[in-house]
């Protein structure tokens, strides 16, 4: 029998709607889930037990009087901990934050409730988001579904492992440099980085003004178990809100040609890929060859230029951040932010605006690109899933982890929408492939997603926590 922990979230509002379950028993199962498992993970920081309670008796009450209870009826959902709910601290991962309770709901939790759902726990994350492995002072470490000695990724780290166990159905996180996306690949969920303005994004905290790298580059989003849950999520948090001036009314919708043109990046320049992740990638698409996709491998256009547009634009920004930072970051956060600032000089008002010009013209190049190509498949990463704090144990290892991760950082760089979705295992962990897209393409990227999803590339979800090493 299949318990309601392990099913997604558009297939429990079906439940509910229909009356073959309640959202007292859906909540009552994550709880009771979150109680068995997360002690192993430490996926989940802050358990709302009694608002999610309170929330599902009135779903129930009002789905009893025949009111319409949205897309999200009664399903809870979980929040990573740098997005607003309203009365609850939103700590970024320090303890400087800790209690830092925020007056109104973020817009996405605002649509999230609106649609039906109900918040029932907080995820962890890093240091400010600013590192791609969750662990932090206040907190401590999120540990991976699959080995308890490797990362969850980061920085939506909590939520990916939260999500892989059976904690929760769909969640939100976020992503400056694919931390959206790399959790999913590390813990075998889905995920979309959406187009730089498709989703509303507004902090109390720290402050509600972002520095310009991240205002141009960070995006928020939806992760779930399988696509069809992040495509229903995107639906519901998707569309301008006043509060965020860069969000824009796009409709939600794309053209459909009669065959997708696919190229396909196994191996992306600017270091090795490891021969199983090399694997998964040809086998997804091998898998849309099969069903009617042209697949074509070639290089992505000036592709080492714009992950050192990436790390130009972030890193700049991470150099005039730090000093302000450092005080309130873990020792190993602070230790992996320095050795990241050695792999570029201290930004000029020159280079600043060279990057700025650079990345009009790769993102122009790009969009030639995708004028003839419908999407990008890429890894997600180009390694399995590395051991808990290698990031900061030398400027070495931290610029390898970072490389490992390059395949992320266009979509970031240049503003692009990019689903994750799982493609298998390699040395006992999970791969992942990004379908990376032209601008606005988001329903194109996962429908294509969708379809390496149902070639059963990846291992079925979710998964008991495998707490030692075998």
């Amino acid at each position: 029998m299949t318990e309601l922990w392990e099913r997604g979230a558009e297939e429990l509002a079906g439940m509910i709607r229909t009356g073959e379950t309640t959202s007292a028993e859906v909540v009552s199962a994550h709880l009771s889930r979150i109680e068995a498992v997360n002690g192993d993970l430490n996926a989940i920081v802050r358990v709302m037990a009694d608002e999610a309670r309170a929330g599902a008796d009135t779903a129930d009450k009002a789905l009893a009087t025949g009111e319409s209870l949205g897309p999200l009826g009664g399903v809870p959902f979980t929040i990573k901990e740098n997005i607003d709910v309203a009365g609850v601290p939103t700590t970024f991962g320090l303890n400087a934050l800790a209690e830092a309770v925020a007056p109104v709901d973020a817009p996405m939790v605002e649509r999230m409730k609106a649609a039906g759902g109900i918040p029932l726990a907080r995820t962890n994350m890093p240091d400010m988001g600013l590192r791609v492995h969750t662990d932090n002072a206040l907190h401590g470490l999120t540990r991976n579904p699959w080995h308890p000695d490797h990362t969850a990724g980061g920085s939506s780290g909590g939520e990916g492992a939260a999500l892989a166990s059976g904690m929760s159905p769909i969640g939100l996180g976020n992503d400056l440099g694919g931390s959206l996306r790399s959790p999913a690949s590390c813990c075998s969920i889905a995920s979309i980085k959406p187009t730089l303005g498709r989703v509303p994004g507004a902090d109390t905290y720290p402050a509600p003004d972002d520095a310009l790298f991240s205002q141009l580059l960070s995006v928020q989003g939806v992760m779930a178990r399988n696509v069809a849950d992040v495509r229903l999520g995107l639906s519901i948090v998707a569309g301008a809100h006043h509060r965020d001036p860069h969000s824009v009314p796009v409709p939600l919708s794309d053209p459909a040609p009669a065959r997708r043109k696919v190229a396909v990046m196994v191996e992306p320049a600017g270091g090795q890929t490891h021969p199983g992740v090399a694997a998964a990638t040809r086998a997804a698409a091998d898998a849309l060859a099969n069903q009617g996709c042209i697949v074509e491998e070639i290089a992505a256009p000036r592709f080492e230029e714009v992950t050192d547009l990436w790390f130009g634009l972030v890193l700049g920004g991470v150099h005039m951040a730090l000093p302000l930072l450092a005080p309130i970051l873990s020792p190993e956060a602070l230790a992996f932010l320095q050795f990241a600032e050695q792999i570029r000089d201290a930004p000029t008002l020159d280079s600043n605006e060279e990057l700025w010009m650079r990345r009009q013209s790769l993102m122009r190049e790009w969009a030639g690109f995708f004028n003839q190509y419908d999407v990008l498949l890429t890894p997600t990463w180009t390694e399995p899933p590395f051991k808990h704090g290698l990031d900061a144990e030398s400027a070495e290892d931290a610029l390898a982890v970072l490389m490992q991760a390059r395949a992320v950082m266009p979509a970031n760089a240049l503003g692009l929408p990019s689903a994750a979705v799982p493609a298998g295992m390699a040395d006992g962990l999970p791969v992942g492939v990004l379908v990376n897209g032209p601008y606005w393409s988001e329903l194109l990227c996962l429908e294509i997603a969708e379809m390496i999803e149902a070639a059963g590339l990846g291992p079925a979800m979710p998964i008991d926590p495998i707490t030692s090493a075998t």
